[in-house]
């Protein structure tokens, strides 16, 4: 690798362990091409579709080098842009040979914390300063902290889109809301696909996570093999989508792996992961006795969880009725893409109305307490034609993810006050992780047995717990990234050899702005201020 158009020193050497190479005349199995018509404080106004961010025009005179990171041949370069300082956010960045391939392209989601700002997104300045050398982007499933920030870089970035159909279904419609589809080019791969990006040759692998149609990437390059494991757990009886594809992943441990880049959300947490199996004969068996109107709130997303509900409700001769912009989509999306296909038929909110209470079920957004979704309508008498009363069920088949228990509690308060029972995951089976525990990990290793461990997708905590459990499982080394730390991955010489400026993006549902982190305030003024400056000044 060359920095700054100067050799930098090698790392210490490693072992010499042999390690396959992506070879053979494997076809490329990519089956469509879709382009273009083919196919606390105050808070900001808000719509979907905020302006592209302008970058400020460059100064670098015409020709001039980009200074930075070159990726040579002997070596596979790793740059998380997103996703290793916090959960959410993933974006992460290989070279080799001279060129880039991304990996995710996600959001964060913020709360109370910052007042005015809907989400976070890694700033692809350094990607776009390198867009000739940039070969595509590769997309290992349809959650907002994987895809969420595409709709909003396009057209600034440029290159293809690899995704599977289910993946690409939620991409082209939001790219359509906000004017972006006739830039993108998406290419659509089936799971277990191969094919050829530049010098990276891509081979994805089935796996099993909380969305259909789940890969990891292995990415086979001539300095070796790395796995980009994206989000995982084992699931045997997932509801929706085949099972992960062990078999693939003992071939490729077989072969030889000099990296993986692994999730780490659950680093910390003992024991395996459960089935959605298990979270429908929760659901079930919480169905049981109940009187009045049932809710079921959890993520859009999460289709077999919603497969489910319906067959939870055709169990006690309840209908289903999909309440939230989010979950409407996200059944489209799935249908096109031919899941649900055994699931009861969704009833409309017009039919709710009228069905007796003692056979409805609701399944609804709003999960983590979100102000403007469908739950908390609900539990504010907000919404124009259903409603909840004394004598209904809240289940909520979701766990709180960290920042949003305030805002939860505030309308879970709601609801007891209104007599609706509630129900979270601590007090009956409702809910299951998409993301693997400790003992899961331990049998990716056992499968896997790369040479060096890279832990992604978490906080520096769970990073670190990662770290230690692959050490004991008995890696050549593991190496606990940073956002915005450069890695080289090499036979010899493995080691973070860099570091750059991680920039974000925040999205105030109106503009995307340059995010330098929350500021010190003593009151909601002093926090909105910069940011409307900063609105402002994008806006002149």
């Amino acid at each position: 690798m060359t920095f700054d158009n100067k050799r930098r020193r090698a790392a210490p050497k490693g072992g010499n362990r042999p390690n396959s190479n992506f070879g053979g005349n494997r076809p490329n199995t990519i089956v469509g091409d879709v382009r273009s018509g083919k196919s606390g404080g105050p808070r900001f106004q808000k719509n979907q579709n905020p302006k592209p961010y302008e970058r400020p025009k460059a100064t670098r005179p015409p020709g001039a080098p980009v200074p930075g990171p070159v990726p040579g041949h002997d070596e596979i370069l790793f740059i998380p842009l997103g996703g290793c300082s916090r959960i959410g956010m993933n974006m992460a960045l290989y070279g080799h040979a001279g060129k880039w391939l991304i990996v995710d392209a996600g959001v964060a989601f913020m709360g109370d914390e910052a007042p005015g700002i809907d989400s976070l997104m890694a700033d692809p300045s350094f990607i776009e300063e390198r867009m000739d050398e940039v070969v595509g982007l590769v997309v290992t499933h349809a959650h907002e902290d994987h895809i969420g920030a595409i709709h909003h870089l396009w057209p600034g970035l440029e290159c293809p889109i690899y995704a599977t159909p289910f993946a690409a279904h939620v991409i082209r419609d939001r790219l359509k809301e906000t004017g972006g589809l006739r830039h993108a080019r998406i290419r659509v791969f089936e799971p277990g696909a191969s094919f050829e990006i530049g010098p990276f040759g891509i081979e994805t692998i089935t796996v099993t996570h909380s969305i259909p149609e789940p890969v990891s990437v292995a990415i086979h390059t001539k300095a070796g093999t790395v796995l980009h494991t994206g989000d995982w757990k084992f699931d045997p009886h997932p509801l929706v989508g085949p099972t992960m594809d062990l078999d693939a992943l003992k071939r490729l441990g077989d072969r030889g792996v000099l990296a993986m880049m692994c999730d780490s959300t659950n680093a910390n947490v003992d024991g395996t992961t459960g089935s959605e199996a298990d979270a429908r004969a929760g659901l079930i068996e919480a169905f049981a006795g109940r009187k009045g109107a049932i809710a079921v709130t959890g993520f859009a997303s999460n289709v077999a969880r919603m497969q489910a509900v319906a067959e939870a409700a055709a169990a006690h001769d309840r209908k289903v009725v999909l309440v939230g912009r989010s979950m409407l989509r996200m059944e489209k999306a799935a249908r096109a893409s031919g899941y649900l296909e055994k699931a009861p038929e969704f009833i409309s909110i017009m039919e709710a109305s009228w069905t007796p209470r003692r056979n409805l079920v609701f399944l609804c957004t709003g999960s983590q307490g979100e102000e403007r979704a469908a739950l908390s309508r609900l539990a504010r008498d907000g919404h124009r034609d259903l409603w909840l009363e004394s004598g209904d069920t809240v289940i909520f088949s979701a766990r709180a993810i960290p920042g949003n228990e305030v805002v939860l509690a505030d309308v879970q308060d709601h609801l007891k006050a209104k007599g609706v029972t509630v129900v979270t995951p601590a007090d009956a089976p409702v809910h299951v992780s998409g993301h693997p525990k400790r003992d899961d990990l331990i049998r990716m290793y056992d499968l896997i047995r790369p040479r060096f461990s890279v832990p992604v997708h978490g906080t520096i905590e769970h990073l670190e717990a990662h770290a230690r459990l692959a050490r004991a499982c008995g890696v050549e080394r593991a190496l606990v990234p940073e956002d915005g730390d450069i890695l080289r991955i090499a036979r010899e010489g493995t080691a973070v050899i860099g570091h750059m400026e991680a920039k974000r993006l925040a999205n105030t549902g109106r503009d995307l702005i340059p995010w330098t982190g929350l500021p010190v305030a003593e009151d909601a003024d002093a926090l909105a201020a910069p940011l409307a400056d900063a609105v402002e000044s994008m806006a002149a």
